[in-house]
């Protein structure tokens, strides 16, 4: 399939599974007439694989336009975490050298053990791609930036299933970071 029709495919999943119209207050607060429930695109069989196909092509095209290679991606969990493993093995598939490494991002640091708030294949020492599924306001994302910076990371670009098309991405955009999302509000609704 080429990346077109598989970009489409993924599309058609996301308008059935996760876009639901209506009156919602969003994690922000903020009231909207459209709730984006991307986890039961990003964690179906199919959709996982689109969004790995998809965002892995994103990725590799915005890698070449900033002249860098990616060494890790990831994000705040939960949103990021499957989205982040799917561009992963994507990447391995596609026999990427070497294929781009995946970590989460947890929300608190643990209170045990070595105390890590970043877990997985994180490479600080290479430019890095932080992950999300949604973007409303950009909060979740610039909060997944901060802690991998924190870390020594140094993040290049946002990659991002849906931008909501409210803020979000202007807000991430101002601190530096550009955005690369795989569809808008307009695309999906």
């Amino acid at each position: 399939m080429s990346l077109q029709q598989d970009r489409e495919e993924l599309r058609q999943i996301l308008k059935t599974k996760s876009i639901k119209t209506g009156k919602f207050t969003l994690a922000s607060g903020k009231e909207s007439d459209l709730y984006v429930d991307c986890r039961v695109t990003t964690l179906d069989a199919r959709g996982a694989v689109l969004v790995g196909r998809v965002l892995h092509a994103l990725l590799r095209e915005k890698e070449e336009q900033l002249g860098i290679s990616i060494g890790s991606l990831g994000g705040l969990t939960m949103g990021a975490d499957p989205i982040t493993l799917a561009v992963s093995m994507s990447s391995s598939i596609e026999r990427d050298t070497p294929p781009v490494q995946a970590f989460v991002v947890r929300k608190e640091a643990k209170e045990h053990g070595r105390g890590k708030r970043i877990e997985g294949n994180f490479i600080p020492t290479q430019p890095i791609v932080v992950v999300d599924d949604v973007i409303t306001t950009g909060g979740s994302t610039l909060k997944a930036i901060e802690a991998i910076e924190e870390e020594g990371g140094k993040v290049v670009f946002a990659l991002i299933l849906v931008d909501r098309s409210e803020g979000g991405r202007e807000a991430i955009e101002a601190k530096g970071y550009p955005v690369v999302a795989a569809f808008t509000r307009a695309d999906l609704v």
